[in-house]
């Protein structure tokens, strides 16, 4: 009999390739290999800046755009990139891939002037994309909907009331 571990183990549709701090050098990149060689997934990281590090961002290319990563002027965004943040002291990417190949996430500093050290995580989800993230309406328009809904509720209930009042009089 299969022990249940390793059935929940099979099941498991997430993988986590990289959780760690990342030491880049001023003007210069690193990057985590995501290889999806059986079927395409949706592709997580994040990274935070360590106190005292300049910006960075992260982008995910094909694995084979690394190579023309260092010649790229100007503002140094690769060339064919799937998906790439700011630069900032913290960011996000998420992307579904849907061609199997070999990928990367780059974490970038050739913008910065001095060393970074991020906290960068990499995962991959294999399960369909995961639902939206929790949003939230700006204090505002929460204001308007509630505002918006009473002014409803309360003109059919009037409504409502002045029918019967008249139903009941005749």
């Amino acid at each position: 009999m299969i022990p249940l571990s390793l059935i929940l183990l099979a099941a498991s549709t997430h993988i986590d390739l990289a959780n760690e701090v990342v030491r880049i050098p001023a003007g210069d990149w690193r990057y985590v290999e995501v290889g999806l060689k059986q079927r395409p997934a949706f592709v997580s990281a994040d990274y935070t800046v360590e106190p005292g590090s300049g910006e960075v961002r992260l982008a995910l290319v094909e694995r084979d755009q690394l190579d023309r990563l260092p010649a790229k002027p100007g503002d140094g965004a690769p060339d064919g990139a799937l998906a790439i943040t700011a630069a900032g002291r913290s960011g996000r990417l998420r992307y579904r891939v849907r061609v199997r190949g070999e990928y990367a996430v780059v974490i970038d500093n050739r913008l910065g002037a001095g060393a970074a050290a991020a906290h960068l995580r990499v995962s991959l989800d294999f399960g369909g994309r995961p639902g939206p993230e929790v949003t939230r309406l700006s204090p505002a328009r929460q204001l308007t909907v509630i505002a918006i809904t009473f002014a409803v509720f309360f003109a059919i209930v009037s409504y409502s009331a002045r029918r019967l009042l008249q139903g009941i009089r005749r």
